[in-house]
């Protein structure tokens, strides 16, 4: 019996079931892709286990992410935030999640497809982690046009990782199982 060949990040079991069920999966939607810029500018500086392992307190703390419900938040909302055990409580993390669900809320254009215009051809398998890249001039590019819409903690490092984690890239290493299933 042959062994699964995975990326190497995925050495926990909830790890594992991310990295082959979601990560470089196609994500679209503008509630969805919301959830998950959110998720990586929490994650900025920390594990992304970590952030794993919350979100189920993420959701309930930032009502499943609908923008329209987050905008709204105010500073007895951040109060109540910063004093949650169920997220990662970081004044500026949490401020910027309100914020980009204002700045969401008035793009004239829909979120998801803003961030896939971004969204590069696909590319060849990379051979190891040393291939894939922290940025792009892609991302660059993402982080940027997003700052000028008035999103804050998003740059093209996080931008990148969404990219990564939803599927606008396809960074599973060359003979990962997970490859395979992703889009592109």
């Amino acid at each position: 019996m042959s062994e699964v060949i995975r990326c190497p990040w995925g050495d926990d079991p909830a790890m594992r079931a991310y990295h082959d069920t979601e990560w470089g999966r196609e994500l679209r939607g503008d509630v969805e892709l919301y959830e998950r810029l959110s998720l990586e500018a929490f994650q900025s500086g920390l594990s992304w286990a970590i952030i794993l392992r919350k979100r189920e307190g993420f959701r309930a703390a930032f009502a499943d992410f609908e923008p329209a419900v987050v905008a709204a938040f105010d500073e007895s909302d951040v109060a109540r935030l910063l004093a949650d055990a169920g997220i990662v409580r970081n004044r500026l993390k949490i401020a910027a999640t309100i914020s980009n669900a204002r700045a969401l809320l008035d793009l004239d254009e829909s979120f998801s497809e803003l961030l896939w215009s971004f969204a590069p051809p696909p590319a060849p398998a990379p051979r190891s982690f040393d291939d894939v890249p922290a940025t792009t001039p892609e991302s660059t590019a993402m982080a940027k046009a997003l700052k000028k819409r008035g999103f804050r903690f998003v740059g093209p490092t996080t931008a990148y990782a969404l990219m990564q984690a939803t599927g606008m890239v396809n960074d599973h290493l060359e003979g990962c199982v997970a490859r395979t299933e992703a889009v592109r």
